[in-house]
């Protein structure tokens, strides 16, 4: 029997734990849940008899440690920055550890460790960082082994509302970390173009923009990630001039929330004065030079150069920005205030459905020949709990866990997905359910 510990109950964590429990019996599985919310991991775990919810706080470095030397692979649905608490105990134990995020430099740090331990730390194995390495890896090595030499890459992917309920002026509804999609677009964007370095200022993010077009289901906006330049050597693409990582949004979203930029809503490094008694309409007033409650309207369309009319201000006080209603909430920064607010706006009620949408564009050259390949991904979610997001973060983490319990994946070491060992096996898994390239 091989014991599967899952580290954290939310929303990225249910198609995930419904995999591993629907595949348990056949493969000799028990997967344990813990969650700080034992209610929440009970939920998840249901009535089946071959999984336990169990209460965990992660800061407990005893109960930590238990579950931990009990498991044979860890799968840790933690926040990243909390992902070294259970790392170190794997390492001490001698168990693999699966994560979807971001290989942070301490992790990598593990590297000789896991490797002396015969373990496999993988990590970026969820949807973006996920998919988006298994298949651009897929395409690139294709293009490769034909004798295909890369002059451009470029990947965008975005988390957007299905088409059926995109009922707001904004287009967007929140389908994975609120906090993540405020603080977007804080750091300088790198990037390569045509053989040149290029830098984009947070004050540009939202405003130099390019629009990518997906298949036969229309057009998005694209801005650029944070770092675009750190694949190129791991890709194995050093002879692209032009290397690109964006994120995508329907159009008009980022003239829209370079707004808020402007205004400072997004900014988390103060916090306000007596946040819990002011109002949406006084914070904004703040923000704005010569405004006062009274003039508050005229200002606000002034200091954007818009129009009251524009589709741009029916945006901004849709939100509720210019209401009298109370932030409601001690000592926060701007942008909890704004978090606080998009999550009421934004949320993704009860029937409706959100959509994954990611897309990578190629051109190589053969044969003295320049070609140009692109290939695109569509997810709907099948309700709001079995998420598109929660279904393309899950699947990958799920079917690599399978793998490596399975003895089918060999890696060991800290590792992010790029190899024909990983992709071939859980891309052609993911089709089976409706994540597939065209």
């Amino acid at each position: 029997m091989k014991k599967i510990l899952i580290i954290g109950a939310g929303l990225s964590a249910s198609y995930l734990i419904k995999y591993l429990l629907a595949h348990a019996t056949k493969e000799k599985w028990h997967i344990t849940l813990a969650d700080a919310n034992l209610a929440l991991a009970q939920k998840k775990i249901g009535k089946s008899k071959n999984g336990i919810a169990v209460s965990l706080d992660i800061n407990n470095a005893k109960q930590r440690a238990n579950y931990i030397a009990a498991a044979d692979i860890v799968i840790s649905m933690l926040p990243a920055h909390l992902h070294l608490l259970a790392a170190n105990d794997c390492l001490k134990y001698k168990k693999h550890l699966i994560t979807a995020s971001y290989l942070s430099d301490e992790m990598k740090q593990l590297h000789s460790q896991a490797l002396q331990a015969n373990i496999l730390f993988l990590n970026e194995i969820g949807l973006d960082p996920g998919i988006d390495h298994l298949s651009a890896m897929q395409m690139i090595q294709n293009i490769q082994a034909k004798g295909g030499k890369i002059e451009s890459f470029e990947s965008y992917c975005g988390g957007l509302v299905a088409p059926a309920f995109d009922n707001n002026p904004w287009n967007y509804k929140f389908t994975w970390n609120p906090r993540n999609v405020v603080l977007a677009g804080q750091a300088t964007a790198r990037y390569l173009e045509n053989g040149l370095l290029k830098f984009i200022p947070p004050n540009r993010i939202f405003s130099q923009t390019k629009t990518i077009k997906v298949g036969k289901v229309g057009n998005y906006e694209a801005y650029a990630n944070r770092d675009s330049l750190s694949y190129i050597e791991p890709y194995g693409i050093g002879s692209a001039k032009t290397v690109l990582r964006g994120t995508l949004r329907k159009k008009g979203y980022s003239e829209a929330w370079n707004c808020l930029v402007k205004l400072g809503l997004t900014d988390d490094t103060y916090t306000l004065p007596n946040s819990e008694r002011l109002s949406f309409r006084e914070l904004i007033t703040a923000l704005i030079p010569s405004a006062t409650t009274q003039n508050i309207e005229t200002k606000l369309a002034e200091f954007l150069g818009i129009g009251k009319s524009s589709k741009l201000f029916k945006k901004l006080t849709w939100l509720g920005l210019l209401e009298e209603i109370a932030i409601g909430i001690k000592e926060v920064t701007p942008a909890q205030a704004l978090q606080k607010l998009l999550q009421e706006k934004w949320q993704l009620k009860a029937g409706e459905l959100d959509q994954i949408v990611m897309k990578h564009e190629i051109s190589y050259q053969l044969n003295n020949k320049l070609f140009h390949e692109h290939s695109y991904l569509i997810v709907d979610g099948e309700n709001e709990t079995l998420t598109a997001m929660a279904k393309t973060v899950g699947l990958p983490m799920a079917i690599a866990t399978k793998l490596v319990l399975q003895g089918k994946i060999k890696a060991r070491g800290v590792q992010i997905p790029l190899t024909r060992e990983f992709y071939e096996p859980i891309l052609k898994e993911l089709e089976k359910y409706g994540v597939a390239f065209k």
